[in-house]
Parts: C-alpha cells; structure tokens; sequence
C-alpha cells in the first residue's frame, strides 16, 4: 500500500514492526496508549494482502476508517453498511493487487455477516483481541471459524487475569494446543473426594515462562508505558463510605422495602445486582462523596460508572458542563472545549479505544464487576502519551461492602496479569 501522508513512527514502533516482520501472524500487546493503531496498520501493510478486515468496537468504526483514508492509498469500506459490505465482498472476488480493499466492522455485528466466512487470502486485525478471549461464545465461535492468511491481534490487556483467555487468542496466532493440553500445561487442579465424589479443583496458574515464551515464539510483544517512555505520576486515593443502614439491613435479611423499589436477594444474581445498587443509587453518603469531590477541583474529571440509572442520579447532582460516551450516544463537545467539564463514561462503551489526557483525573463512582480489562482499560485513559500533569484515581468505595470484594477481585486478577507480562519474565 502506498502512503497518503508520512506516517512517523516513534522508535519503539519501529523497533516492534521491523520485528514482527518475521512472523505470518502478530499479537502486539503493548501497554495502552502506545500507539498499537499504528503499528498494527503498518503490519497489516507489510503483509500486503489486498483484502484486509477490521473488527473492532462500534466507538472506534469511525476512527479506524479515518486512520487508513489519512495514512494509505486504499479503499475503506465501513462494513456496517450493506451496500459497502457488498462493495467489499465484490472486491475479494476480484483479489487484485492493485486494488486494495480494508473493510471496517465491529464485533457485535460481525457474527450477523455471515458472507465473510467467505473470505479468503486476507489479512484479519482484530482491535482489543481480548474481546474473543471466550471461545465458547458467538463472537470467538465465529472468528475462530475464519480463514485468514494473516492475523494481527491487538490488545494492552489480552487476558482477564485468567491464562484460560488466551487460548483463542494463540490459536488465531498459529498455535494448534488443544484446549484440553493448555488448561493441563498451565492451570494447576486437584482432585477433592470430601463429598463423596471426585470434583475438580481449580489450585491457580503454572508454567508463567514458559507460557510467555509461547506467546513470544507466535509473534507477541508486550512493552510497558515505562520501558518507553516517562509519563507523569499516578495517584490513587480511596475514599471509603460506611455503608448505609439499608445496605446492612438488606445483607442481613435479603429483603429490602425501599419508597419506589422492593428487593429481594432470592438467587445470587439478582442477590449481588441489589447489593451494587444500594451501594451506587441508593447511597446517598456516596453521592455526598461524589459532590464533594468534584467541587473540589475545577479540572477536567472523567467518570466511571455502570448503569444508565447511575447516569441519571448524577446527571441531577453536577452543576457543570457534562460530556458523555456510553452506549447510545458519544458527546465530547464540552470535554474538548470546557476545562471544567465532567465526562460521564460507561465502562463497557469508553473504557477501551478512547483518548481522554485532557483529562487527569478519574472518578470511579462504582467498580466494574470483576472485569479486570475494563477496570484496567480506563485507567489508561488519561495517563497516557501526550499527558503532561500529575493523574488522580479516586475510588469511592463502601465500606464492609460488596465493592470491596469486588476491588480485591480486580487487583488479584491485575496482578496475575502483571505476572505474566512482566519483564523480568524475558528469556
């Protein structure tokens, strides 16, 4: 492919490209905010193919479809759209050198095309890999079933803090271990007779090296923000609530009478979704919490949340020019353009692809549940290359309560992931 505009590379991308060049297939796992866009768009021009699929989250279409208009001489095809996606399946047809195709689409959609199980002799990107890291469900049922010629994965937090998550990821690498030869190379069991029959217990992880060294034989680079470049310091500050009379009452019995709402902790899911909210909605000492933060400061803030009715709680507390990304709408006018903007950011809509260093600082109004690539994911958002002050984390946090099982989940499954990843681990 033949560049539009220069693209400059810093040398770490150099480096990780004139690397990779060795292997058919890549998983560059750099940390986020290294710029893993670029070098992926420069392997995938490497590889050549002139039929290439990009698969993607719906927020980063757009971005993706304007980094390859910007940078290469191709034709970019937004692949949510019928009649470009017939467009491009014309192109694979016709298989000409001289006329490349890129085709952009997101994961959620990709399972309902079934017409690109067609495609053939062509190179496959897909943005945050992990998001395949289930290969029971219909999204890494379905890229498991393609045919690329090439694969290049992309992804600052491959695995959930779980080795498991990485077995579809290195399948789409080259490596043909069966699922059952993985779990017993990596996951260590054993074997609990107390009642009266044999039941497999999961004991934690082994072979972390050797594992690693897996990972790199098949084309993966891991690098972290420090090895490459010094990006200012980070600051986590807990703010701990008690926990409120309804939330003890409630974990007591698993009932609950509110005003509007009666809650009843009859299965753990529903018994766990109760507890968050009375945490969240129906905390009114960390609404407090939340007001008093954001009066604190007139900087820019960014927060995290969860569901649309915690969206709606603190939409009536904050007197300040709002922003948004979450699943319906993506809204940065007031954060591009008001330095005492709020961002309101769903997890699963903005924890990933987005660029927030405007920002430095983060509210956690309440934690994602387990889901250590989120949580991971959002941090990133702001300390990241072209940051230039000091970030803040705070993570407002009841006390005695759910969340503080689910904070400890997320550090433990962060640090198996560092674990892994570390660059002591190098051989």
């Amino acid at each position: 492919m033949e560049k539009i505009t220069k693209l400059k590379l810093y040398p770490h991308q150099i480096e990780a490209v004139n690397y990779l060049k060795q292997f058919n297939n890549c998983l560059i796992g750099d940390d986020m905010g290294l710029g893993k866009t670029f070098e992926g768009s420069e392997m995938l021009d490497y590889y050549n193919n002139s039929i290439n699929l990009v698969v993607c989250q719906k927020s980063k279409i757009n971005d993706w479809i304007n980094h390859f208009e910007k940078y290469y001489d191709v034709y970019v095809w937004n692949l949510t759209k019928k009649n470009e996606l017939n467009s491009f399946l014309d192109d694979n047809s016709l298989q000409s050198k001289d006329f490349i195709s890129v085709g952009v689409i997101n994961y959620d959609l990709l399972i309902r095309r079934t017409e690109l199980l067609s495609l053939v002799n062509f190179t496959l990107l897909l943005d945050e890999s992990s998001e395949i890291k289930n290969e029971h469900s219909k999204r890494g049922k379905f890229v498991l079933k393609m045919n690329p010629k090439n694969v290049i994965l992309l992804s600052g937090t491959p695995m959930n803090g779980k080795f498991e998550e990485l077995w579809s990821q290195l399948r789409l690498l080259g490596w043909n271990i069966s699922r059952e030869l993985f779990d017993t190379q990596y996951m260590d069991y054993k074997v609990d007779y107390s009642l009266g029959f044999p039941k497999k217990v999961f004991l934690g992880y082994k072979n972390k090296d050797r594992l690693l060294r897996k990972l790199r034989d098949y084309g993966g680079v891991f690098r972290k923000t420090e090895e490459v470049f010094t990006l200012p310091q980070q600051i986590y500050k807990e703010i701990k609530i008690p926990a409120s009379t309804n939330y003890l009452k409630y974990a007591k019995n698993h009932y609950l009478s509110l005003p509007n709402k009666v809650m009843v902790g009859d299965n753990p899911l529903s018994d766990r979704l109760n507890k968050k909210e009375l945490c969240g909605i129906y905390s009114q000492e960390k609404i407090q919490a939340y007001r008093d933060l954001i009066n604190s400061t007139n900087d820019r803030i960014i927060v995290f949340y969860n569901y649309i009715a915690e969206l709606e709680v603190l939409e009536k507390v904050t007197n300040r020019p709002i922003s948004y990304i979450n699943g319906s709408k993506k809204d940065l006018v007031n954060y591009d353009t008001k330095e005492n903007s709020i961002t309101f950011v769903q997890y699963q809509a903005g924890s990933m692809g987005v660029n927030l260093q405007k920002a430095n600082r983060i509210i956690f109004f309440t934690p994602p549940d387990g889901n250590s690539i989120h949580f991971e994911q959002a941090m990133k958002r702001i300390h990241r290359i072209g940051q230039m002050k000091t970030c803040f984390y705070y993570y407002l946090i009841v006390e005695n309560s759910i969340e503080e099982n689910i904070y400890e989940t997320l550090d433990i499954r962060k640090y198996i992931n560092q674990e892994l990843f570390r660059k002591e681990n190098e051989k």
